[in-house]
Formats: C-alpha cells, structure tokens, sequence
C-alpha cells in the first residue's frame, strides 16, 4: 500500500508578538528523508509541534497527502499516521521495554503481541529482555527503544528530534542505518539534527532554517556550500 507525502505548506506559527515560523514549506516525499537543519531557537522544533498538532498554525497547511491535519489535536494527527520522538528522552522509564512499544500502537490497540514487539525492537536494533525496565537501558537503546515505540504505531510519517544527541561515534553509525531503513518501507522521514555528518548521510534533501525562515534548501552537498547556510548555521571552520 502506497503512503502518503507530507506536506507544509506556508507555515507561520506565532507566539504573542513573537514569529516563531514565517511561511515555511517543506514537503516530504514517501520514501525519502529530509533534514530540517539551523541554529538553535530557529524554529525546528516548533514546526514538529505544528505538524503534530501541538500548536496551531496562524496561517498555512499541512497535509498527509490529500487529507489536512493542521488544527486538529495531537491524538488525531497520531492517529492519521505522524508520529515522533524528542530532543530528551520521553520514556516511561518504570515500564517494561515492551510496554513502552505497546504504548505506541495507538492506531491498533491490542495487535502487539510478544513477537510483534521483538521484531519492531530488532528494526530499531534495540537487543534486550522485553520485561527489562526501559530507564535501566544505556542511552543508546533508550533512543532507539523511543524509535521502536514511534514505529508501533505503523505511521506513514515519522519525525525524529534530534535523536544522535548524546550518541557516541558507534551508537550513530547504527542510527544512519536504521533511518535509511525506515525511509526504505515507504514512510516519510524529516529528520531535525545538528550531526551535519549523519544528515549528510541520510537525507535526499535538506531544509535549513534561520530566525523561523527558510534560507536555503537542497541537496545536503549544496546546503553545506550555500553562503547564507555557511554565516548563519555551519561557520568557516
């Protein structure tokens, strides 16, 4: 079955006075992985929260192929098929390992049996005793279980925040692979992360913002040499 393409659409998002996100377009083809790159307070995260229904847009769209899901709460664009990780882990750290995957099957309730949730934490290489507590994990498969849990709800789009932060040289070497092999199923991947190495790695194309603006977008190789990208985000060293 084919999945849909992600949409934003002239995104602006405001906080008072204050313009977090001015007319900002991404789009996100089935299949591929975007980089959503910037300095910190640019807006990335921000325009997470918009897709997924966190904050609502002050004008522009957001679509899952023909259907739009800006402004409409967070469980419904859950359910549509977006789901995401965050810059600091969010598990339930008392919980089990499988319990954490089975809290993200929200769009199918009850289908995560045993072998289901062993398979999903082999996808995201996550190596431990399903009845293991999720806080005792090393970070690395703590990021990772936070994959596995976002990919249980089988979504057509999946939204990692930053998830190489605190990662050693290893542990983000798998990362690289296990994205590619998300975006590999078919499902739309917007990637935020200051690993320019792992972005360059991954993405087909890469977004860059700046004081809530698009200022450049392309290929990772044009990005890392457009001049504004250069002063504003990646410097001269």
């Amino acid at each position: 079955m084919s999945r849909p393409s992600l949409d934003v659409e002239s995104i602006t998002v405001r906080y008072g006075g204050v313009v977090a996100l001015a007319s900002v377009s991404v789009r996100v083809a089935p299949g591929s992985v975007v980089g959503l790159i910037g300095p910190n307070g640019a807006g990335k995260t921000t325009l997470i929260n918009a897709i997924t229904g966190v904050v609502r847009p002050a004008s522009g769209s957001i679509s899952l192929g023909r259907r739009r899901i800006d402004g409409l709460a967070p469980h419904l664009v859950a359910r549509d098929g977006v789901a995401r990780t965050y810059q600091n882990i969010r598990l339930f750290g008392a919980l089990t390992v499988a319990d954490n995957v089975r809290a993200g099957a929200y769009r199918r309730p009850g289908m995560l049996g045993d072998d289901a949730v062993r398979a999903l934490l082999s996808r995201a290489l996550v190596d431990h005793d399903l009845r293991a507590r999720a806080g005792t994990l090393p970070y690395g498969e703590q990021r990772r279980l936070e994959i596995a849990r976002a990919l249980a709800g089988d979504p057509a789009v999946l939204l990692l925040d930053e998830p190489a932060a605190g990662m050693n040289p290893r542990e983000t070497g798998e990362l690289r692979g296990l994205i590619r092999g998300i975006a590999r199923t078919g499902r739309c991947v917007l990637l935020v992360e200051h690993d320019m190495s792992l972005v360059s790695a991954v993405c087909d194309r890469v977004t860059v913002l700046n004081f809530g603006e698009v200022i450049a977008e392309g290929t990772p190789s044009d990005v890392g040499r457009d001049p504004a990208v250069v002063e504003a985000y990646l410097g001269t060293g």
